[in-house]
């Protein structure tokens, strides 16, 4: 991976955190933490999204969709430990 795709996987992230902090309401972590939570959201949506049949296509915005959607699925856990 060259410095491009390691731009691209940040910037992904990024955004997808930054959605999800939006959609789940009361997290806001930063730009450092937004990023973290959208890479940590897309290895979740690609280990559970297959598997329940959700696939989409390729290109930038599928990637932030597919973050996106693990990143919220992973700040709804956290929500989840944090009560427990």
């Amino acid at each position: 991976m060259g410095p491009f795709g390691l731009l691209a996987i940040l910037v992904i992230g990024a955004v997808a955190g930054w959605l999800a902090g939006q959609i789940v309401k009361g997290y806001g972590f930063g730009l450092v933490g937004n990023i973290v939570v959208g890479i940590v959201g897309a290895f979740i949506a690609g280990f559970i999204l297959p598997r329940i049949g959700f696939g989409m296509g390729g290109g930038m915005l599928a990637a932030i969709v597919h973050a996106t959607v693990g990143a919220v699925i992973f700040l709804f856990l956290l929500r989840l430990v944090k009560q427990g």
